[in-house]
């Protein structure tokens, strides 16, 4: 190829904070991306990130790892916003999702003046409501702009399914979906194990006396390992990074995987105005394709739940504009 056509698969990564360095060590070590711009506000925490990774060039990959400005916007293939403000003493969690949104807001624009073609992916929570943010202030068409959803709540479900089966959790497909909250839910009716449905496999296995409890067990605590991990160190970062290397390898390799990313629906499954959580093919356009599968009915009012709640924070903010 010409060099003169050659394009780096470039990543800039807003947010310095532990998800945004995390992502970033983990990015450099994949060797899937050939630049890394990594901004944050705060110059001495995003100059200290990047010579800590510049300090391990010798052993990873070959990269160009720089501490970026709003500039880099202009020739990403995918930009990554980790930033947000943490809630402050006496404020409400809608007083935080307004600055938040801010925040987004004050982003996208900036990415906006760049001419920026790049696929934009938001993993600053409250996941759902700020890629929601990010895509109306861009105007974008909606599959460029995505959230990291419930990628990272579907991959502890395989792993928790994997563990109680006694199954290698890359024979275990299954998907978490909706919000990423609380009001997410599993889709049994698309689990997998070892190339059978989960029901026909717990025919098989045998293992459980009660396989419904077990799957309520399950589904709990796949909801409530954020919680835990905060509980025990402060913030979780190590598994989101992963994920979202997972999410970019998809675009800048155009694999067409499917992933369970924060999508804007327009009809599909019978949701329409959010973003929230559904099987889609992701490649280099970003979300290329909605999978609409087949949901149980008890699946599909659990999705419509999901989003009425997101709905409802969408309009509470408005109201207070």
């Amino acid at each position: 190829m010409n060099q003169n056509q050659w394009k780096a698969r470039k990543v800039v990564i807003v947010g310095a904070g532990a998800v945004g360095a995390t992502f970033a060590y983990a990015l450099a070590q994949s060797g899937v991306a050939d630049e890394i711009a990594l901004i944050d506000f705060n110059q001495d925490l995003v100059k200290g990130q990047v010579l800590d990774l510049a300090h391990g060039l010798p052993f990873f990959p070959p990269l160009h790892i720089h501490v970026g400005s709003s500039a880099d916007y202009r020739d990403a293939s995918v930009i990554v916003i980790t930033a947000g403000a943490k809630q402050q003493p006496g404020e409400t969690r809608l007083d935080l999702l307004k600055r938040n949104a801010g925040i987004m807001k004050n982003i996208a624009r900036e990415i906006a003046v760049q001419e920026s073609e790049a696929v934009v992916i938001v993993t600053s929570n409250p996941v759902d409501i700020l890629t929601y943010t990010v895509l109306q202030e861009l105007g974008w068409k909606a599959g460029r702009v995505i959230g990291s959803g419930t990628v990272l709540d579907s991959a502890r479900f395989r792993y928790l399914l994997g563990q109680h089966c006694g199954v290698d959790v890359h024979n275990v497909h299954a998907y978490i979906l909706g919000e990423h909250g609380d009001s997410e839910f599993a889709a049994w009716s698309m689990t997998h194990l070892a190339g059978n449905e989960i029901d026909r496999y717990c025919a098989i296995c045998r293992k459980c006396n009660n396989w419904q409890a077990v799957r309520e067990e399950i589904v709990n605590e796949v909801k409530k390992s954020a919680y835990h991990i905060i509980d025990y160190k402060g913030s979780t970062y190590f598994a989101i990074g992963l994920a979202l290397v997972r999410i970019v390898t998809a675009i800048l390799r155009n694999q067409r995987s499917v992933l369970t990313v924060s999508t804007f629906l327009e009809g599909q499954y019978g949701v329409r105005d959010v973003c929230l959580s559904i099987p889609c093919i992701v490649a280099q356009s970003g979300v290329e394709k909605i999978v609409e599968g087949n949901l149980r009915e008890e699946e599909m009012q659990a999705l419509s739940r999901s989003a009425s709640v997101l709905r409802n924070t969408l309009d509470a903010m408005s109201k207070e504009n």
